[in-house]
């Protein structure tokens, strides 16, 4: 069978690589799988062809026509966070109902894997790809791209304006952890943790800033962490609880559930009481976050909507000639437990409206 692009072309082959090249078919196959067995000027002459020609290696689906394939990949950020088994698993469900199955790949917050699992599925010629990329170069969206592959970006865009993407509005969820601590009186707040680097991270502290420079009577004082781990939120709170009493925050909003559980558990262990002396809230709802000895208050977003939206953008591109880039952005939702409430309190419905749903 003769492989084919996206577009019904005949996809190059590595006799064609080798012509343009002006090399040999040994030279090519041995620059491709040994490059230690090729000169330099070889070896360059090679990789100037492949990406020249748009030449990817045929995999065990080299079988498969580019397009036509029924498997979608899915590289995830990071597995350990349950935002991303969400986005999984409305990614299958809607994947299933068309016909199509699901791959999944986890980068584990680690450009180089990221970067291969993109290369594995386009090697293996899936109908397309869902990625939750890194907040990082995306270059390597625009390699697949060049190669045929449909791709839809979940969690993170970029900017770009040349594929799909699926996104929550990180900045308005910001906005209100930072507004429901406000709205309980609180005025010394902490934004606890997170790399500064994240695009995530900095949309939520600037909806937290805002909200803060709103009320116009509250402080906002920010301690990034490397990760974003439960670890870094003991760290956090230790610091915090070392000071004078009045300048121990009495709000804290973590941009990730890990750290807000971190940080209730050193608050606790340094006797602070939370909520009574400081209210605490988290972001994401992971699943964890109603088992721990206090349930957590936290910002959630519809990872499965995500998910199953991605894979309908994706398949609309796959199946329509005329298909038009979109980006999506859902609304985060604002969940309330003991952690913001107390143990006697009534956490809020979902769809109670204490705080607006519109910015």
């Amino acid at each position: 069978m003769t492989s084919q692009t996206a577009d019904g072309g005949r996809a190059p082959s590595m006799q064609d690589v080798a012509r343009l090249a002006g090399v040999s078919l040994g030279t090519v196959s041995h620059a491709l799988n040994k490059p230690e067995k090729v000169s330099a000027r070889s070896l360059q002459k090679v990789l100037a062809a492949v990406e020249q020609l748009g030449f990817v290696p045929n995999s065990a689906a080299r079988s498969l026509a580019a397009g036509s394939s029924s498997t979608v990949g899915l590289v995830l950020t990071d597995i350990d966070n349950s935002l991303f088994v969400d986005i999984a698993r409305g990614a299958e469900d809607e994947a299933r109902t068309s016909g199509h199955a699901l791959l999944l790949a986890n980068s584990d917050i680690d450009f180089k894997r990221q970067e291969s699992y993109l290369d594995i599925f386009d090697e293996a010629r899936v109908a397309g790809i869902l990625f939750t990329p890194l907040n990082a170069s995306l270059e390597g969206v625009d390699r697949v791209r060049r190669h045929g592959r449909r791709i839809v970006l979940v969690n993170y865009a970029g900017g770009r304006q040349d594929c799909c993407a699926v996104l929550s509005d990180e900045e308005y969820g910001g906005y209100m952890a930072a507004r429901h601590l406000l709205e309980l009186g609180r005025r010394r707040l902490l934004f606890a943790g997170g790399p500064e680097e994240f695009h995530a991270i900095k949309e939520r502290r600037n909806g937290a800033l805002r909200a803060v420079m709103e009320a116009g009577n509250a402080t906002l004082e920010i301690i990034p962490s490397r990760r974003l781990k439960s670890d870094e939120g003991r760290k956090i709170a230790a610091e915090v609880t070392g000071r004078a009493a009045d300048r121990v925050p009495d709000g804290i909003l973590s941009p990730s559930d890990r750290i807000a559980a971190g940080v209730i558990h050193e608050l606790m262990a340094r006797g602070l009481r939370v909520p009574e002396d400081v209210a605490v809230i988290g972001y994401d709802n992971n699943h964890f976050a109603t088992e721990v000895a206090i349930s957590m208050s936290t910002v959630a977003q519809d990872g499965h909507s995500m998910g199953a939206e991605a894979i309908n953008l994706l398949l609309d591109e796959i199946r329509n000639p005329d298909h038009e880039h979109r980006v999506l952005t859902l609304k985060p939702r604002l969940i309330l437990r003991e952690s913001t409430l107390g143990p006697s309190g009534r956490p809020v419905p979902e769809e109670d409206g204490r705080l607006p749903l519109e910015a």
